[in-house]
């Protein structure tokens, strides 16, 4: 996969971002692309926080594309997926992403205070796990941090 191809699906992930902070949520997106052995890839799932609408502490953007992704499949198991998501997931979704047994994460900005793939933890590439995802961080980082932190300074103004 070339660099385009990474942003030409992150593009897709911010997309998901700002609908999401467009709902109240901290915008995080996240898209599963399908790459079908002999086929065509394509985006198969996707998602965005849906914590704050649904209720919900598991509704991180890559726990919605995963099991929209799951249920288009018909499996569990995301073999043959690629996840582009706009932050760097935090524990629940690291580990979702490796018993999905997801082969490559892409991902945009660093998580300072919640990250589990290279900042805080390293659970993708953790040995003692059954398995382990490639990584590629900071694909569009600049414009997914941009997002967030608007998000949050709009928010601390609101309170104000």
């Amino acid at each position: 996969m070339s660099e385009l191809d990474h942003a030409r699906w992150m593009s897709e992930a911010l997309a998901l971002a700002a609908r999401a902070a467009a709902m109240g949520e901290v915008p995080v997106g996240a898209v599963i692309v399908h790459h079908p052995e002999g086929g065509v890839e394509k985006v198969i799932g996707t998602g965005f926080n849906e914590r704050e609408i649904g209720c919900d502490p598991s509704a991180h953007a890559e726990i919605v594309a995963m099991r929209a992704t799951g249920q288009a499949l018909g499996r569990w198991r995301l073999t043959d997926c690629t996840m582009y998501v706009t932050l760097e997931p935090c524990p629940m979704c690291a580990g979702a992403a490796v018993q999905a047994r997801l082969p490559r994460l892409v991902y945009g900005a660093k998580d300072p205070k919640a990250g589990a793939v290279e900042t805080l933890y390293r659970l993708c590439s953790d040995e003692r796990l059954n398995h382990r995802v490639e990584v590629i961080g900071g694909v569009m980082a600049e414009e997914a941090g941009a997002l967030l932190k608007g998000f949050f300074a709009e928010r601390r103004e609101k309170k104000q």
